[in-house]
């Protein structure tokens, strides 16, 4: 069940966070944004609202379904752990096996993650002028990427498997850091202000924990996220960076150290709402349907 409860709050998570998570890749992958409103006001001036919203059809599909690897394979992890630690799975788990289970199944779900952040940060960054604004009798290019599938497609092509994967190593070290750090926050956070003698947290401790912990989470994943999304934008005809080293050494080098904490702010800001949502639909659905099956 934490698979499905996983499913439905990524989904709509991705609903929420969307438009602010094009803005953030942009202002990470490109340099001629002064801040964020700029950002927003150029990408509504030439591409109207569904310039935020480019990629969100396949990424509401694809978020839904590594949040459901994330939540159900973080679970089984820290049975797992229990079970190997004390010798039962529903024993209380210590902070230490809650942040082993969060970083194990964050390095998990990037297999699964990888190819569609790479069509995702494409899509986002491909630049599609609004019809409205085109004032040009000239007959406008068309895009390179027709939608996230497309996209795929075309980077499978052009860039042969690996393309699909790039930035792997970045996201490896983003989500299995930040995984540990969100899980153990949320779980600490819930433990602390849940009053003594109830079982389980309220649904307000609940928002709580859930923002707070994707905020943390957010903080710390950063960097390692804008690493990972100039390395995916890094098309194989105008490559610049040989790995996550060089990557990383490159853009500290051409804009300094504050370059790795490009988008910080609005990471935050957009990381308290998803991640409420986030987890307010996890524990809504786990508590319906254990509601359910006790009255069966």
């Amino acid at each position: 069940m934490d698979f499905i409860a996983g499913a439905i709050g990524g989904g709509l998570s991705t609903a929420v966070g969307y438009p602010l998570d094009t803005v953030k890749v942009r202002i990470q992958t490109e340099r001629h944004y002064n801040g964020i409103w700029h950002c927003i006001r150029e990408t509504y001036r030439t591409e109207k609202v569904w310039g935020f919203y480019k990629g969100v059809s396949a990424s509401v599909l694809t978020v839904s379904a590594i949040s459901s690897v994330s939540f159900g394979m973080y679970k089984n992890f820290l049975c797992t752990i229990c079970k190997l630690r004390y010798g039962a799975a529903d024993v209380k788990p210590s902070k230490l096996d809650v942040s082993l289970a969060g970083g194990a199944a964050g390095a998990a779900r990037v297999v699964l993650m990888t190819p569609s952040e790479v069509a995702k940060v494409r899509m986002q960054t491909q630049r599609n002028p609004h019809p409205s604004i085109i004032a040009s009798p000239q007959p406008v290019s068309k895009p390179k990427y027709r939608g996230s599938l497309h996209c795929l497609k075309v980077i499978a092509k052009e860039e042969g498997f690996g393309g699909l994967y790039k930035g792997c190593s970045a996201l490896l070290c983003r989500d299995s850091s930040s995984s540990a750090i969100y899980f153990l926050t949320y779980s600490a956070l819930c433990d602390w202000l849940t009053p003594a003698g109830k079982n389980k947290p309220g649904f307000l401790v609940v928002l709580l924990s859930g923002g707070f912990a994707g905020v943390l989470a957010w903080g710390l994943a950063t960097p390692m996220d804008v690493i990972k999304s100039r390395m995916q934008t890094d098309e194989s005809d105008q490559q610049k960076y040989r790995g996550l080293v060089h990557c990383a050494r490159e853009s500290v080098k051409k804009e300094g150290a504050k370059v790795l904490f490009k988008g910080l702010g609005l990471n935050c800001i957009r990381a308290f709402p998803v991640n409420m949502v986030v987890f307010v639909t996890y524990e809504a659905v786990l508590r319906l349907t254990e509601h359910y099956t006790k009255k069966k």
